[in-house]
């Protein structure tokens, strides 16, 4: 019975700390007299709660107010140099690696180019391996300030296993491969350092819904368009909230079928939006189509040449034909796989992201918008709005970063550490004494 009590106590301890935490990250800053209405906490439980966070370097002041007739009031915040975090984004075309602070600001990035489409399990492994390296070194940051490192990976993921996270990506040629195991064995920070790895559309979704285009929506469909084309669906609470209800799925949107007996796609199956909206098919539908492009030109370059092609600069060639109406297709493809999401989803905001999203989206939104209106049913095609994320090309290591985040804020600012060793100073950041 004892055990039971004190076991309460503690989960009690925990619950008040990350309602403090939560309302200041997301809502911050404020004072005492606000967290109160804001958590629902006691003036007693806030006062010990702000007591503990504060000598745990967790929270800081951040000014003063003054008050109606009263003394002026103290501002709270969650320090933003309490913890460091790393976001890793596997993407199609390169491995980014950035350590950010707890308000999410980035201290150091480094990226790793791949080869064209080249996702060798142990070459990325190693990009990951030197990138946290080469981070936390450019820093000059201690490892055991780190909550976690959260990664983006294409694919869909498996945690059910001993192994840990376990990667199928079919495009990549990732065959149930234990990636969490392969980075445990490989990344040099403390075993205590969890590692959270989802699938990148998600993670961008994630970042979009607290800090981008999501905020304030209940329900979002998030795209991420580049070499290859994926989706994430997150439903419940309003942006920028941790709430216990909020559910978020993966969805495998580049393999929906967008043309019968249409071309064929990287995962084998025909009529793919893959294969009309990938920067991959597009290159490869230009260099079919005869666009001027040598045969290694890589995905990047190819797209910036269509897009010119097709819409030149004022006092420029007049705008290639080929150009504008393979893109005229590729706006099809996506409003009709973009009404799908507002057909099956109901979603109040689609947002497009991606390094290739962001670079058509300018020119390509409204016609990505006038195909969706014309393919959804008219009442939820009416509701929806279609934007661009407004996060920009680092969306998915920010969305990776939150994974660790979110961990962190769910429990209150605790987590177990080790004694430093006897020759080393403590770090920064601490836990909770118990």
């Amino acid at each position: 019975m004892a055990e039971r009590d004190r076991r309460t106590v503690r989960d009690l301890r925990r619950g008040n700390r990350a309602r403090v935490l939560q309302r200041l990250y997301f809502d911050g800053p404020l004072s005492r007299q606000e967290l109160g209405p804001a958590t629902g906490l006691s003036s007693g439980s806030i006062s010990n709660v702000v007591t503990e966070l504060a000598a745990e370097r967790l929270l800081e002041e951040a000014g003063v107010v003054d008050s109606d007739g009263g003394r002026p009031r103290t501002l709270l915040r969650v320090a933003p140099g309490g913890a460091l975090l790393i976001g890793i984004d596997i993407g199609e075309t390169r491995v980014r690696v950035e350590l950010f602070d707890l308000s999410l600001t980035e201290l150091a990035r480094t990226e790793r180019l791949l080869a064209q489409h080249g996702h060798d399990v142990e070459r990325i492994v190693a990009h990951v391996r030197t990138g946290v390296a080469h981070v936390l070194r450019d820093a000059g940051a201690d490892p055991r300030e780190l909550l976690g490192i959260g990664i983006g990976v294409p694919g869909i993921i498996e945690r059910d296993g001993p192994e840990g996270a376990v990667v199928h990506g079919q495009t990549m040629g990732w065959a149930a491969v234990p990636f969490e195991k392969l980075l445990r064995a490989a990344v040099d920070v403390p075993a205590e350092v969890p590692l959270f790895i989802d699938n990148g559309a998600k993670t961008l979704g994630q970042a979009e819904m607290w800090f981008g285009g999501g905020r304030g929506t209940g329900t979002a469909a998030i795209a991420l368009i580049g070499s290859g084309v994926g989706a994430s669906v997150i439903h419940g609470g309003e942006g920028g909230t941790l709430d216990e209800n909020q559910r978020s799925s993966a969805l495998e949107w580049g393999h929906t079928t967008v043309q019968l007996r249409g071309r064929r796609c990287r995962c084998g199956s025909i009529g793919c939006l893959e294969a009309y909206a990938g920067a991959e098919a597009m290159r490869e539908r230009w260099q079919e189509a005869g666009g001027p492009l040598p045969a290694d030109t890589d995905d990047e370059t190819a797209l910036a040449a269509l897009l010119t092609a097709a819409f030149p600069p004022p006092g420029g060639p007049a705008p290639d034909p080929v150009a504008v109406s393979l893109l005229d297709e590729t706006a099809e493809c996506l409003g009709a796989a973009v009404a799908d999401l507002i057909n099956l989803f109901l979603p109040e905001r689609v947002l497009l992201g991606g390094w290739a999203g962001l670079q058509i989206g300018p020119h390509l939104l409204p016609d990505i918008r006038r195909y969706a209106r014309d393919y959804a049913l008219r009442h939820t095609g009416a509701r929806a709005t279609v934007e661009l994320g407004r996060l920009g090309p680092d969306a998915v290591t920010v969305g990776a970063a939150t994974l660790p985040l979110t961990d962190f804020l769910a429990r209150g600012g605790t987590r177990p550490l080790p004694p430093p060793p006897d020759n080393a100073p403590p770090p920064r950041w601490a836990p909770a004494p118990t």
